[in-house]
């Protein structure tokens, strides 16, 4: 088999299955380090053995010899014998269904500090690179490697345990965790590169949000998370056009939409709603308000709106500020000077520096004021922080449009 095809599929095993086969290498050796290095020398030895022929089930492949290659160093490893008690309990072959959530608990550990936990999870859970968990977390480089190095070794010191934790634990573990699943749908949802998504990042987090449901089910945030991930995956056909670009929401055939995915999401956050009124619930009351909607004409934002402002009580971070103030924009009626001003003073926000979609927000409500050579100020601005190809399409043409 030629060597380009099989890179293609030596890429696509790495987006699928890279956190099943670290995180069932980690059950075995009990070491990040050890095992995230044994799971890269499993998929170079598949780019060398692969074109003589692929095997039937790649992620299995992929898992025996990351496996073997760990005890192989583990066997060689002079202190063998004081690594043998750390590993778990059930340390036998191949990988369990849970070993992803395991794995997310892991990172997530109170010893850890937030942004440690969601650096780290990112990198072994999503198996992005340094740079893309940069990218997501509007963070330089630099500062994300030394979160995940900060969190492996904390891990190793505090010898923290690779387990889902006893319930009376759950409770105080639980919204790092979401979070940390949020956050990998995002990096998926508008991922870094040529693609607008990368399916396996989002189909990664709605599957961990299944499992946080099935672990938590009187819990309302799983289930709120799960029916805003379902949601958002149920647009995802209709978010690109037939020619590869992106479609906003306002302009997408909602007869794409997946109706079974949708049905369950607003399902799911509607029983939410009726149980909590935490971040992930309100986040999913305003997905629901949009999909439930006649029409992005008819949407109810002022009612968007008052969600918003509800979560920025409990989450009043730059970003929800920012979503609030672009729904306030298309409330009739609205005072686009107002949500200007609100647009400015968010970009005094140092986590919003590098955040392409601030200054695509005011470049959209500078063209809406006629004031069309400082929205191309603000395109172009935005144009150089996105990281996504499509994304960067869509901008220039919006640019472009605006200038004729």
């Amino acid at each position: 088999m030629a060597a380009v095809e099989v890179a293609r599929v030596v890429d696509a095993a790495h987006r699928e299955s890279w956190s099943t086969v670290l995180a069932s290498v980690v059950r075995l050796t009990r070491d990040l380090d050890l095992a995230e290095d044994c799971t890269q020398d499993a998929f170079v030895q598949a780019l060398r053995t692969w074109p003589d022929g692929i095997p039937a089930n790649p992620g299995g492949w992929l898992t025996t010899v990351a496996r073997r290659l760990a005890l192989d160093r583990l066997r060689r490893e002079t202190n063998l014998w004081r690594k043998l008690p750390l590993l778990v309990e059930d340390p036998g072959d191949g990988e369990q269904p849970t070993d992803p959530l395991r794995l997310v608990f892991t990172c997530c550990h109170p010893a850890l500090g937030r942004d440690s936990q969601v650096a780290l999870t990112l990198r072994l859970i999503c198996g992005l690179t340094t740079r893309e968990v940069a990218a997501v977390l509007l963070i330089g480089e630099p500062t994300a490697a030394a979160r995940i190095t900060r969190a492996k070794k904390k891990i190793a010191a505090a010898g923290i345990p690779y387990r889902i934790p006893a319930d009376h634990e759950l409770p105080a573990r639980l919204d790092a965790v979401l979070t940390v699943v949020h956050l990998v749908y995002t990096a998926g949802h508008v991922a870094a590169g040529p693609e607008l998504t990368r399916t396996d990042l989002t189909g990664r987090a709605v599957e961990l949000a299944r499992l946080l449901v099935r672990l938590m089910p009187d819990e309302p945030e799983p289930q709120a998370l799960l029916g805003l991930l379902l949601m958002t995956e149920a647009r995802g056909d209709a978010r690109v056009s037939a020619d590869g670009e992106l479609v906003l929401l306002a302009d997408q055939d909602r007869s794409r939409w997946n109706p079974r995915m949708l049905a369950e999401g607003v399902s799911r956050a509607t029983a939410a709603l009726g149980r909590g009124q935490g971040r992930f619930v309100l986040q999913a009351a305003v997905a629901g308000l949009h999909v439930t909607a006649p029409s992005w004409e008819k949407t109810d934002w002022t009612q968007v709106v008052r969600m918003y402002d509800a979560m920025l009580l409990s989450w009043p971070t730059p970003i929800v500020a920012l979503n609030r103030a672009a729904a306030h924009s298309l409330v009739p009626g609205a005072d686009l000077e107002s949500v200007l001003t609100e647009l400015d003073a968010l970009g005094k926000e140092p986590a919003l520096a590098s955040y392409a979609y601030l200054p695509a927000a005011r470049a959209d409500v500078l063209a809406r004021l006629g004031r069309p050579a400082e929205a191309a100020t603000a395109y172009e601005t935005a144009i150089t922080l996105t990281a996504n190809e499509t994304e960067r399409r869509f901008l220039t043409n919006r640019l472009i449009n605006l200038t004729r």
